[in-house]
């Protein structure tokens, strides 16, 4: 059921309204406010999918209604009510984030299509934030261990600025999911996140990759192509493992990171983006720039902020942690019955030494689940998880 409130001082009006909605649709829930300040006190303690509003009513009018409500919850769709004289009025409110506006007399047919993709947007956006929370789930950080909570603790300064992070750390500790919280906690988190593995890509195509080509820049480019950098405009990049790119790659990258433009592989054009970059590496890029691999220029670019991730073999402690949260996971998408380890499992399972870092540790989790006893047992993990 669709819960509308309406907000109109004129009485006359605002029965004609609700009898349109009421007969429209016997699943729409309408609420009345006879003005602005009575439509907002609704708001604060009820939840609304759409708010109808006029715009001139006495003690607070349409537009001083939709700033405040917009304060209050943000994702109510507004449709303003607008008399011949307030059109300009009307059209300023959808800068200011109305969903739509009509005129009186309300037209039937207008006013009813408005209403309802009004609420097919809204519902189309709770589905959206759902599905975002899912995909979120994808990307947590398990663990308790004071390492763990300092990189939580940097996520939650870092993510509303457009700063640059370099994030460090060994193959398999969970880089990607440091950049995807980094997104997903920041005001770009709405726009694109575009993942680039420098390492899988040859080293003769990733400028290709990152930047775009236009027709005939090489033998295989039959057409023109937008790059990675293009796709994450407004959004974030991360480069993964930006310790194998190319030199040649490194002075583009660094360039787009300078003047906030780039260009496409054969053309001299420029293309303006708004990207913040992150980037990560398992090398020591310090000891890569002695060695002429890496600039240094570009270094201090990327690393406006640096996040170490541990290994680890650095937090056991959140070992049990990340065995219930594999486990739970590995029996979801397969089906299956969660197990359960016994304490002696568990504790032989910390005291291995990890170098392949959390990621290991899953593929061990899910041979133990596969393998192992209803209760996954000490004699278990010496069977199938031996180091």
């Amino acid at each position: 059921m669709s819960k509308i409130l309406v907000i109109e001082d004129e009485s006359a009006i605002r029965r004609v309204l609700v009898k349109i909605l009421a007969e429209e649709n016997d699943s729409y829930n309408v609420v009345e406010a006879e003005d602005g300040l009575a439509g907002i006190d609704v708001i604060k303690k009820e939840d609304f999918d759409l708010v109808l509003c006029d715009i001139k009513m006495p003690k607070m009018d349409g537009v001083e209604v939709l700033e405040a409500a917009k304060k209050i919850k943000p994702e109510i769709p507004f449709i303003m009510i607008s008399g011949h004289g307030d059109l300009d009025t009307a059209v300023n409110t959808m800068r200011l984030g109305a969903y739509d506006y009509i005129s009186k007399p309300p037209d039937l047919n207008r006013l009813l299509t408005t209403v309802r993709n009004a609420l097919d947007r809204k519902e189309l956006a709770v589905e959206n934030k759902v599905l975002k929370k899912k995909i979120s789930k994808n990307y947590e950080m398990i663990g308790e261990s004071k390492e763990i909570e300092a990189i939580k603790e940097m996520i939650e300064k870092v993510a509303p600025t457009d700063a640059r992070v370099l994030i460090t750390g060994s193959n398999g500790t969970g880089k990607e999911l440091v950049a995807h919280w980094i997104h997903e906690k920041s005001p770009r988190s709405s726009s694109p996140f575009v993942e680039v593995n420098c390492a899988a890509i040859p080293s003769e195509l990733i400028e290709s990759e990152l930047f775009g080509h236009v027709k005939g820049a090489f033998t295989s480019a039959v057409k023109d192509r937008a790059g990675k950098f293009e796709a994450a405009n407004k959004g974030t990049i991360f480069l993964d493992e930006i310790g194998d790119m190319s030199l040649s790659a490194q002075a583009k990258v660094l360039r787009a990171l300078q003047e906030n433009k780039i260009s496409r592989v054969g053309s001299d054009k420029d293309i303006k983006v708004d990207v913040r970059v992150l980037a990560a590496t398992n090398k020591d890029l310090k000891k890569e720039i002695e060695e002429g691999k890496f600039r240094e220029d570009l270094y201090h670019r990327l690393a406006v902020i640096l996040i170490k991730v541990p290994a680890l073999n650095e937090r056991r402690n959140d070992i049990p942690l990340l065995i219930e949260h594999f486990s739970t996971k590995i029996a979801a998408e397969q089906g299956t019955g969660q197990k359960s380890f016994s304490k002696k499992a568990v504790e032989l399972l910390k005291s291995y030494d990890w170098t392949g870092n959390v990621r290991e540790l899953r593929n061990v989790v899910e041979r133990l689940i596969i393998l192992g006893g209803k209760e996954v047992s000490e004699e278990d993990v010496k069977l199938f998880a031996s180091k």
